[in-house]
């Protein structure tokens, strides 16, 4: 029998959703977004998380993730 993720409602960048992770580092690969990609950013709750903690760091339901990335444009 397999295990499965229990999910939790996070909003993320402004929006509601609902996932199953349990730590940011979990989150971010969910979201397909590379843990080794540079100038990436994550706050969770208004504070920013160090990259070195992004594999423990957990989450809790209602979170506030905010995943900043520089976009490249005119």
């Amino acid at each position: 029998m397999t295990e499965r993720a229990t999910m939790i409602r996070l909003r993320i960048n402004g929006v509601e959703d609902e996932v199953g992770a349990s730590t940011l580092a979990e989150l971010l690969k969910h979201q397909g977004i590379d843990l080794q990609a540079r100038f990436l950013a994550v706050a969770i709750n208004g504070a920013v998380i160090r990259r070195a903690d992004w594999l423990a760091h957990p989450l809790s339901p209602g979170d506030e993730v905010e995943i900043v990335r520089p976009l490249q444009g005119g």
